[in-house]
C-alpha cells in the first residue's frame, strides 16, 4: 500500500474527498454578473480507494466538481465519473489497478487497463465528454454530472482520444487524435458538428511519443512529435518506459485539415516539451503556434537524473513556421513560469490579442498562486494574485452574454485557502484582472487540486 506520509499527492489539498454532495443554495461574496449564466465544471484525479504502490497524481479516478450560475445565484455538486474500472473497484471495495509507475496487477479483469476519465472536458454536439487520453471519452449528463457511459461514436472510434480535442467555433467540427505504443503511433480524426466521426487517418511517426496536446488553425492541424518517448526496450534494461531524450529535436507536423500522412509537412526545432497549447493561427505565409514550452520534462519519471535547471519550468513561447521557406522561429513571449493556458474559445484557431494562464508558484508541487493575462499584441501582461497561502487551478474564459470584444467576459476557477482549508469559486473580470474578484462563492467542501475545466453556457445546457 502507498505510504501516505511521504506522498504529497495524497496530502493537503491534493488529497481526495470521498463524499458526493449537492448544495442548492450557495453564499455569494460580492455579486455575480447578470451577464454570466451557465455551468463551470472541473475534472481531476480523486482515488476512490487507497491506491496500490507509488501513487502518481495522474492515477486517480476522475471526479467532476460543478458550479451552476444563473440569475445571480449558484449551486454546487460533485460526482465521480463512473467508468467501468470505477464500478469494478467499487464492487470489490478496494483498488485493483496500480498506477503509472507500478507493474500491472495480474488479477485485474481480463487484463484490461483502467480508463480513469480524470483529465479534461469538452462540450461538442450537444454532449459533455469527460476525457482521458488513454481511452475513450465518457458522456456526462448536465447539470447533474451523472455518467452516461463510454462514448465511442457508435463504435467508429478506433483509437484512444486526446484529452485536448479542438472545436472549430466557425464550422462546429471537432478535431482529435489518439496515440499509442504500437503502430500506427498516431491517428488523426475529425468529428462532424452533429457528433459523427467523418475521418480517421494514421500519421507516421518514427517512434511512440507522449503527445498530450495539439493545435488547429482555419485550414491546418498541427501535431507535436516531441522527444518525450516511450521505449519498451528500456524496461528490459530496468530503465523507465517513458523518458525525455534531450538529444532529439522537436518536430512539428502541419497537415491540411482534411489531409492525411501523404501531405503532412514536418518542421524541426530545438528539443523541448509542451504539455499545453494556447492557440494557433495563420498569418501570411506562416502558421503561428503559441504554447507553454519547457526545455525538458521529468514529471513522468520516477527517478530522474536531469541536470537542466530549466526542465519542467514552462513559459509562454511562440513558434512561426514559414510554409514558403521552411524556416522555423521560436521566441519566448514571457519569462514568468505559467501553465494551463486558455483563451476565449470563440476565437480558437484565429489570430488573438489575449491569452490567460495559471501563474506557477515557486514550489516543488504543481501549484498556481495567480493568473496571468497576456496582451499578445504589445507583449505585456497583467497578473491577478490569489493572495498569501491561496492557490488556484485552470481558469476558463466565460464570455459575457452578447459580448463582442475578445476579452469581454469572466475568468472562473477554484481557489483553495491553506489557512482555512476551504475552497471557493472565484469570478474575475477578464478586462480588469488585477482587481479583486467580482464574486467569490464558498464551496461547502474542499475541492482538491485538479486538471482541466470547461464553461458550458446556459444555451448549451438547454440542449444537453
Amino acid at each position: 500500500m502507498t505510504t501516505t506520509e511521504i506522498n504529497p499527492y495524497l496530502h493537503g489539498n491534493f488529497a481526495p474527498v470521498r463524499e458526493e454532495i449537492t448544495t442548492d443554495t450557495l453564499k455569494v461574496i460580492g455579486e455575480l454578473p447578470a451577464n454570466l449564466s451557465g455551468m463551470f465544471v472541473r475534472n481531476g484525479p480523486n482515488p476512490q480507494w487507497s491506491p496500490i504502490g507509488k501513487y502518481h497524481w495522474f492515477d486517480g479516478d476522475g471526479m467532476l466538481h460543478g458550479v451552476r450560475i444563473t440569475k445571480g445565484q449558484a449551486t454546487y455538486r460533485n460526482r465521480y465519473v463512473q467508468t467501468q474500472g470505477w464500478k469494478i473497484e467499487q464492487q470489490a471495495g478496494k483498488a485493483l489497478w496500480s498506477g503509472l509507475f507500478e507493474p500491472k496487477q495480474m488479477d485485474t479483469p481480463d487484463g484490461m487497463s483502467k480508463n480513469t476519465a480524470n483529465t479534461a472536458l469538452v462540450w461538442h454536439g450537444g454532449q459533455m465528454l469527460a476525457l482521458y487520453e488513454g481511452g475513450a471519452p465518457h458522456g456526462i449528463k448536465l447539470p447533474d454530472l451523472q455518467t452516461i457511459g463510454e462514448h465511442t461514436y457508435k463504435g467508429k472510434l478506433v483509437s484512444s482520444f486526446t484529452a485536448h480535442p479542438k472545436v472549430d467555433p466557425n464550422t462546429g467540427e471537432m478535431m482529435f487524435f489518439g496515440y499509442g505504443l504500437t503502430p500506427p503511433y498516431l491517428q488523426y480524426g475529425i468529428v462532424s458538428p452533429a457528433g459523427e466521426i467523418i475521418q480517421t487517418v494514421p500519421i507516421d511517426l518514427p517512434m511512440p511519443v507522449m503527445m498530450h496536446d495539439f493545435a488547429i488553425t482555419e485550414n491546418y492541424t498541427i501535431f507535436m512529435d516531441l522527444p518525450l518517448t516511450f521505449n519498451l526496450e528500456r524496461i528490459k534494461r530496468g530503465e523507465p518506459l517513458i523518458r525525455f531524450e534531450g538529444h532529439r529535436p522537436s518536430r512539428f507536423g502541419i497537415i491540411p485539415r482534411y489531409g492525411d500522412n501523404s501531405n503532412i509537412r514536418w518542421f524541426e526545432s530545438y528539443s523541448c516539451y509542451i504539455f499545453h497549447v494556447l492557440n494557433a493561427y495563420e498569418e501570411d505565409d506562416e502558421v503561428v503556434l503559441i504554447a507553454c514550452r519547457m526545455s525538458g520534462s521529468t514529471v513522468l519519471e520516477v527517478d530522474n537524473s536531469s541536470t537542466d535547471p530549466e526542465a519542467n519550468i514552462p513559459r509562454l513561447h511562440c513558434w512561426r513556421f514559414n510554409l514558403t521557406t521552411g524556416k522555423v522561429r521560436d521566441e519566448m513571449l514571457d519569462d514568468v513560469p505559467a501553465e494551463f493556458p486558455r483563451i476565449n474559445e470563440n476565437f480558437l484557431g484565429q489570430s488573438i490579442q489575449y491569452g490567460y494562464a495559471g501563474k506557477v508558484a515557486k514550489d516543488p508541487l504543481p501549484l498556481f498562486d495567480g493568473l496571468i493575462k497576456y496582451n499578445l499584441s504589445n507583449r505585456k501582461s497583467q497578473i491577478h494574485q490569489f493572495g498569501p497561502g491561496r492557490y488556484g487551478g485552470e481558469a476558463v474564459f466565460a464570455p459575457s452574454i452578447g459580448a463582442t470584444a475578445e476579452d469581454d467576459g469572466w475568468l472562473v476557477t477554484f481557489v483553495y485557502d491553506q489557512a482555512s482549508q476551504t475552497s471557493e469559486l472565484v469570478v474575475i473580470n477578464a478586462q480588469d484582472v488585477t482587481a479583486e474578484p467580482v464574486a467569490r462563492i464558498p464551496i461547502p467542501q474542499r475541492v482538491p487540486y485538479g486538471f482541466h475545466a470547461a464553461w458550458v453556457s446556459e444555451e448549451q445546457l438547454k440542449i444537453n
